[in-house]
């Protein structure tokens, strides 16, 4: 047999979907097999290659292995004599596999082969070839002198920046997303190391292939596109860890003496820089508006007391200077506050929730005015006079806001993408059936033919003048039917046309299409598929006010729950782990792999059918229903009936 291709699966159902169809037209014409492991995914993967492709040779594992383990347990049952490790979130064009067995049997010396990558906007990928992470490697990549000279062959060594992205060359390290490697090297370097349980292994072994005698080849005659992310989000302070910390473990098993000890120093400050400006940058992308509204409030608030004091009380000093220290920001705190838990910060561009927030925020001020020492009392004016200035100010900012990014003042109202979709009439109204379907807005431009020959009554035009009708109808997203587009004509227009719009696939015969606008953010679905309730940040946050209530409750009632529970210790420290947040009153009854995460729970939903003895799979199905279709009232409904079992 000439190839086995390995696939290791974790709850990416949709991306496995469009590689498996992807790779099923590259191995025509081969003798090869594919074989996917599916690490314990709870997306129904397993059962998708069982049903859609029976041609497959399917590992399921019941626990998710790592990326390492699960490669070998395929790898020791492959019969190929070249070996290819697929990533999930990948599509290989139609003669990626011919090209590559091709150039390997021409190259005897080559141990392993790595292609060109680009993500799903058509970027290229800079680590389809790497250099070795020596210790000043390592320090220019933390240290960012690799992006200041991205074209150095000595500070950009870590991407190999001075060999030209289109040039076949010897290279050191191959990217594990797509790695076909000889199984005779593979035989005299061993397996994947399994201490590495997601990245670094593809660095180990290319580094065990070479100490083994052979050549590692960057090959860009063939392009694939490579989502990335669905694992781990390179943004993420997760992706920083798990990355770096297998650098280390690199270091520790191939370096030695000084050597080791610098690169272990460099990669454990990168580690604390990378973290830091990770902390820095996720802080204020997610909390600039919040910000900018606390300053707006703030001052405004100081603005309208000076404007009294002179207008009404004829006294410039009236208000003490405490004023601006105390009151100000107390009121502009209570405001933001009040807009956080309405849920205007989750979603931007709701003025309802904006302003629903300020006037609860409003009433809370109230509220607290008559409580304050006399010393902090301000006029009842200057907070109704804020009060207006807030509500102004805030829905005047998020209106700017969207106007600079849509060209729309009305919020909530988008301008809908230009959006043209390429394949057969069918594939195009089943395109277009799934938007309608999710209520995607779009702007349809229209629909090109795959073909010269085609009804114009139908299409707009063929896929042949496809750069023009993006360039003169300003074309902001394509679709392409891939039962009816080949992969490689996919990517030769992406290439052309570059990098200013979204490029997504339609499966054959798949519910989700599929795209990427970036590397650095995982691949994005328009699927029919379920949404969880309990992801929504508002549901998340009324779910723990709701704990701190019940905690609150808990706890003053708690000399006399105390008796109804035989472990009363444990229910008391139930109550502080509920109050401090390190608990939560419902969460789920097994391992929440797939579903929205939940910190640990005092019950479970299996809890509402206390008399049932349920076994693990309804177990599991009701998990996903309480995250599915999440409502407070579950959680008041399930400690209603297991008062007397908060003890566990």
């Amino acid at each position: 047999m000439d190839l086995s291709i390995i696939i290791v699966s974790y709850n990416v159902r949709h991306f496995l979907e469009q590689a498996l169809l992807s790779v099923r037209k590259a191995i025509r014409g081969l003798d090869a097999e594919v074989i996917v492991v599916d690490n314990d995914s709870v997306d129904d993967s397993a059962h998708l290659v069982r049903e859609r492709f029976p041609e497959v040779a399917l590992l399921v594992n019941k626990v998710n292995a790592g990326f390492a383990v699960a490669n070998n347990q395929a790898i020791r049952q492959a019969r190929g004599r070249y070996i290819l490790l697929l990533n999930p979130d990948t599509v290989v064009e139609e003669d990626t596999f011919h090209k590559c067995l091709r150039f390997m049997d021409e190259h005897p010396e080559a141990g392993a082969l790595g292609v060109r990558m680009i993500d799903g906007g058509g970027q290229y990928l800079p680590e389809s070839k790497r250099g070795f992470p020596s210790p000043f490697v390592a320090f220019c990549k933390a240290f960012g002198l690799s992006r200041l000279f991205p074209r150095s062959a000595t500070f950009n060594r870590y991407h190999l920046g001075h060999l030209d992205e289109m040039e076949t060359a010897p290279v050191d390290v191959l990217a594990g997303a797509f790695m076909w490697l000889r199984k005779e090297a593979l035989d005299k370097a061993g397996l994947l190391d399994e201490a590495f349980f997601m990245y670094g292994e593809d660095i180990d072994l290319s580094y065990r292939i070479k100490e083994a005698g052979y050549t590692n080849y960057y090959f860009p005659e063939v392009t694939i596109i490579h989502y990335k992310g669905e694992s781990t989000r390179k943004g993420s302070l997760n992706y920083i860890r798990i990355f770096y910390l297998a650098m280390i473990l690199f270091a520790e098993k191939h370096f030695s003496g000084p050597r080791r000890s610098w690169y272990i120093l460099f990669i454990r400050l990168a580690i604390y820089m990378r973290a830091l400006m990770t902390l820095v940058r996720n802080l204020f992308r997610h909390s600039w508006l919040f910000l900018a509204d606390l300053l707006i409030l703030w001052a405004g608030v100081v603005l309208i007391k000076d404007f009294w004091a002179e207008f009404y009380f004829n006294d410039p000093g009236y208000y003490p200077d405490s004023f601006n220290l105390v009151n100000a920001p107390l009121y502009a705190l209570i405001w933001t506050g009040s807009m956080y838990l309405s849920g205007a910060y989750d979603r931007k561009d709701d003025l309802w929730a904006v302003t629903r927030g300020l006037f609860l925020g409003s009433l809370l001020i109230a509220a607290v005015y008559g409580f304050l020492d006399q010393t902090y009392r301000t006029s009842r004016a200057v907070i109704l006079m804020g009060s207006v200035w807030a509500l102004l100010t805030t829905v005047g900012l998020r209106m700017v806001v969207h106007y600079l990014r849509y060209g729309e003042w009305r919020t909530g109202v988008r301008k809908a993408a230009n959006l043209v979709v390429v394949g057969s009439a069918e594939e195009c109204e089943r395109a277009m059936q799934l938007l309608n379907k999710l209520h995607v807005s779009k702007n349809l431009i229209g629909w090109l033919s795959p073909d010269e020959e085609y009804d114009p009554h139908v299409f707009l035009n063929h896929i042949r003048r496809l750069d023009e009708v993006v360039n003169v109808f300003r074309v902001q997203e394509l679709i392409f039917c891939a039962r009816d587009v080949r992969s490689d004509h996919m990517m030769q227009w992406m290439n052309l046309i570059g990098s200013g719009i979204e490029y997504r696939i339609l499966p054959e015969g798949g519910v989700s299409i599929i795209g990427s606008a970036s590397s650095q953010v995982s691949g994005e679905l328009y699927t029919a598929d379920v949404r969880f309730r309990l992801a929504d940040p508002v549901k998340r946050r009324h779910k723990r006010l709701l704990d701190l209530l019940v905690g609150m409750f808990l706890l003053v009632s708690s000399p006399i729950l105390i008796w109804l529970q035989g472990r009363k210790w444990v229910f008391l420290r139930n109550v502080l782990r509920l109050l401090t947040g390190r608990s939560t009153l419902v969460s789920y009854g097994q391992e929440e792999s797939g579903l929205p995460k939940l910190r640990p729970g005092l019950l479970t939903p299996a809890d509402a059918h206390p008399w049932l003895n349920l076994d693990a799979r309804t177990v599991r199905h009701l998990d996903f229903l309480y995250a599915r279709d999440y409502a407070l009232e579950k959680d008041i409904r399930i400690l209603v009936g297991n008062l007397r079992r908060l003890d566990r």
